[in-house]
């Protein structure tokens, strides 16, 4: 062979350009089409697209056309699917100490989630990676809280209920036990079903998860307590985002990132105005008594513990994390004593 045809069979296949080909990423959500969510998402994927010149691509497939969390992993596995927008819980296989936000009772407020989130994030996001997923930052779905059909203040009152608990999160069922609960594992499609048949009649949700689900139309107590922290990733498969160029890749991490910052603290605001509009559904509030609480957080302890010896997460990120908790406190001690 001549060697002017051979290069030109090298240029041809790419051999001198690797990973110049179009890649278009196939990713699902449970997200409506025209969410806030979405919208950010494909904006994103518009810029990239343009700064890329076409190589790099995202098809999405939103409202859970695709099937819930566990369903999506399922594709994913298979190739059918290269990412996804899911909650942290049905990823926690690819890095257990992901949960440790998750974990009853450990926030109280928004001020303790900004300054561990800022201290913790970037390890979360390392521990998906060498998972096997990259992630684009953290976005907060917000606290959730006990959503009922009846009056719920007290945890014991939790025995004599039909609990919902996401079928493809192991921490969170590990936690319902603790509370001395027989949960009802449900994919989260399945869920406003269950509600309506009452086949389950308490759930614990964000308000902005209540309403984008429709769940709150079955509900009409909420029990004031933020039990537990929650938040979703968007990722992509790491052997097929790894395939792009180290440009492309360093694109898409930009843009991303940019983009889940944005509905990261979107979605804080969002679930300010939810809590609201549920308010305004008729739907009661109701704060436990100081014992009631202090009841809430006995059996909190014991969950976080028995998370620990069940492997859920580790000994080690929860030491980390409660440094960092208790290094907020002892600042803000400090900040009101001057």
């Amino acid at each position: 062979m001549k060697k002017s045809t051979a290069l030109a069979l090298l240029l041809l296949f790419g051999y001198c350009a690797p990973n110049s080909y179009a890649t278009t990423f196939k990713v699902a959500s449970l997200s409506p089409s025209g969410s806030a969510w979405m919208n950010a998402m494909k904006g994103g994927a518009k810029e990239i697209k343009q700064r890329s010149e076409g190589r790099v691509k995202f098809k999405f497939y939103p409202g859970g056309v695709m099937g819930d969390d566990k369903a999506v992993l399922k594709k994913i596995r298979i190739r059918q699917l290269h990412g996804g927008a899911l909650m942290a819980g049905s990823l926690s296989k690819f890095y257990a100490d992901s949960q440790i936000y998750n974990s009853p009772l450990v926030f109280k407020n928004f001020n303790e989630v900004d300054y561990v989130r800022a201290k913790m994030d970037q390890k979360i996001i390392d521990g998906f990676e060498k998972g096997g997923f990259v992630s684009f930052g953290l976005a907060e779905a917000g606290f959730a809280y006990a959503m009922s059909k009846t009056p719920l203040t007290n945890s014991a009152d939790l025995k004599q209920r039909k609990v919902w608990a996401p079928s493809d999160d192991k921490a969170s069922l590990e936690i319902i036990r603790t509370y001395g609960i027989t949960p009802i594992p449900l994919a989260i499609p399945d869920v406003l079903a269950g509600l309506q048949t009452g086949i389950i009649d308490t759930v614990a949700v964000s308000p902005i998860g209540a309403l984008a689900l429709q769940w709150h139309t079955q509900i009409k107590h909420i029990t004031d307590i933020p039990l537990m922290y929650t938040y979703a990733l968007f990722v992509l498969e790491k052997k097929a985002f790894y395939r792009l160029s180290d440009n492309d890749q360093a694109l898409v991490r930009e843009v991303m990132t940019k983009t889940f910052t944005k509905i990261d603290k979107q979605n804080r605001q969002d679930n300010i105005a939810a809590l609201k509009a549920l308010q305004n559904q008729d739907i009661t509030i109701t704060a436990p008594s100081e014992a009631e609480q202090a009841a809430w957080n006995t059996k909190a302890k014991l969950a976080a513990k028995n998370l620990i010896e069940s492997g859920e997460v580790s000994s080690e990120i929860m030491e980390e994390f409660l440094l960092h908790l208790d290094a907020f406190h002892s600042q803000q001690a400090s900040t009101l004593s001057e």
